[in-house]
C-alpha cells in the first residue's frame, strides 16, 4: 500500500518530453511583474533617447496650436481638419515611445519560456466558467501567493512614489511659474525620473516573482514513478518489444558472421569452450581480422561450419583465448598478437603448399607467443 502511494506522488522532475508537451499545449513560466518591469525600463529609457525630441516637436506642435485664427476655431468646417491634424500630430509624436513600449511588451515574456504560439491554448476553455473552479483558485496557495504580491507591490510603489513626491514637490509647483519652455524641459526630466525610480522599485519584486514563477512552474508538471514508467513505455517500447529486438539483432548479427566463417584462412579454438575465426588480406586489411568468435554452442557452430568448408580448425587455447577477450568482430587483432598469427598463418599457408605438392604437412607451431597482460584479462574476464 505504502509503495502504491509513494507510486502515485508527484515527486520525480518532470522529463524532457514532459516539458515539450507543456510547451505545446502553451504551458511555459510567465512572470507578469518582469513584464512589468521590462515595459517600465522600456519606457523610461525611450524617454531618455526620444525625449530631446519629442519635448521640440511638443513645443512646435503647442506653438502652432497658439497661433491659430480666430476664423479657423470658429468654423464648423474647420474643426474636422484642426482635430484631424491634432491627432496626427499627436501619433507622430508618440510613434517612436509608442514603437518601443510595443517592443518590450512582446519581448518581456519572452525572458522566460521564449516566443511560443500554441493553438491548444488558444482555444476556449468552458470549464473555466465554473464559478466553484474559480473559487477554488482565488483561495489557493496560487492565489493567496497573487494576493501577497499585489499588496507587497502596492505597498513598495506606494512609499516610492510618496518620497518621490515629496522630494520633487518643489519642482512640480515651479512648473506653474516658468516659461513655456523651460517647464517642458523640466517636466520631462521629472518624468524620466520618475520613471526610472518606479522601475527600480518593481525590480525587486520582479527578482522574488521570476524564480518562484519558474518554481511553481516546474512544480505544477512533477510525474509519479507510474507516469514515467508509462512515458518510458510509450518512447522506447516496453522491456519485452526493447528484448524481443536485441534478440533478434543479435540472431541476425550471429548469422551474417556464420556467413563469413566459410571465407575465414583459419579457426583457433581452446579447443571446447571457445572458438575465433581470422581472416587475412593483405589487399584491404593491416592485420589479420576477426570475421568470427564464439563460446560454447556457437563455437562448436563455428567449429562445425569451418570443416564443412575445409577451413583449419587449430587449437591454441591461450591465443584463442586472447584474441575472443581482446578484440571485437570485425577488428584487427592487437598489436602485441602480430608474431604469434604470423606464424598460425604461415603454417596455413604451408599446409595449403603441401596439399597442392603431395608432401607431408608441417607441425604446427609450438609455444605461440602471447603477452601475460593479455593472458591475465582472458583469464579476468572468464
Amino acid at each position: 500500500m505504502s509503495e502504491q502511494t509513494a507510486s502515485n506522488e508527484r515527486t520525480e522532475r518532470p522529463t524532457p518530453k514532459r516539458l515539450l508537451d507543456a510547451r505545446k499545449n502553451g504551458q511555459v513560466p510567465r512572470s507578469r511583474e518582469l513584464n512589468t518591469v521590462v515595459i517600465v525600463l522600456a519606457g523610461g529609457f525611450g524617454m531618455v533617447g526620444f525625449g530631446g525630441w519629442m519635448m521640440g516637436r511638443l513645443e512646435t506642435l503647442t506653438s502652432n496650436a497658439l497661433s491659430r485664427s480666430d476664423m479657423s476655431m470658429i468654423d464648423p468646417g474647420e474643426i474636422p481638419n484642426v482635430l484631424g491634424d491634432a491627432v496626427f500630430d499627436g501619433l507622430q509624436l508618440l510613434a517612436p515611445l509608442l514603437l518601443v513600449l510595443m517592443c518590450a511588451t512582446v519581448a518581456g515574456p519572452a525572458l522566460m519560456g521564449g516566443f511560443i504560439f500554441s493553438a491548444e491554448a488558444a482555444r476556449p476553455k468552458f470549464n473555466r466558467l465554473d464559478p466553484v473552479a474559480g473559487l477554488k483558485r482565488i483561495f489557493s496557495v496560487q492565489g493567496f501567493v497573487e494576493l501577497v504580491k499585489t499588496l507587497l507591490k502596492f505597498a513598495v510603489l506606494t512609499g516610492i512614489a510618496i518620497v518621490l513626491l515629496w522630494s520633487i514637490a518643489p519642482q512640480l509647483l515651479a512648473l506653474a511659474f516658468g516659461d513655456v519652455e523651460r517647464s517642458l524641459v523640466d517636466a520631462a526630466s521629472m518624468i524620466r525620473t520618475s520613471f526610472m525610480v518606479l522601475a527600480g522599485g518593481l525590480v525587486l519584486i520582479a527578482a522574488i516573482d521570476a524564480p518562484f514563477q519558474l518554481w511553481s512552474h516546474l512544480k505544477r508538471l512533477r510525474m509519479t514513478r507510474q507516469e514515467i514508467r508509462e512515458e518510458l513505455k510509450e518512447t522506447e517500447g516496453s522491456p519485452e518489444v526493447k528484448a524481443r529486438i536485441r534478440r533478434l539483432q543479435q540472431e541476425a548479427a550471429r548469422r551474417r558472421m556464420m556467413d563469413d566463417v566459410p571465407h575465414a584462412d583459419v579457426v583457433l579454438t581452446n579447443p571446447t569452450h571457445y572458438a575465433v575465426a581470422l581472416r587475412y588480406s593483405d589487399h584491404t586489411n593491416r592485420a589479420p581480422r576477426v570475421v568470427a568468435k564464439g563460446r560454447d554452442l556457437v563455437a562448436a557452430r563455428i567449429r562445425d561450419l569451418a570443416a564443412e568448408h575445409d577451413v583449419p580448425v587449430c587449437a591454441a587455447p591461450p591465443l584463442a583465448r586472447a584474441i575472443y577477450f581482446s578484440t571485437r568482430i570485425g577488428e584487427e587483432i592487437p598489436a602485441a598478437l602480430y608474431l604469434a598469427v604470423a606464424r598460425v598463418l604461415a603454417w596455413v599457408f604451408q599446409v595449403r603448399a603441401s596439399r597442392q605438392t603431395a608432401a607431408a604437412a608441417p607441425p604446427f607451431p609450438e609455444d605461440l607467443p602471447v603477452p601475460d597482460e593479455l593472458l591475465k584479462r582472458a583469464r579476468t574476464d572468464a
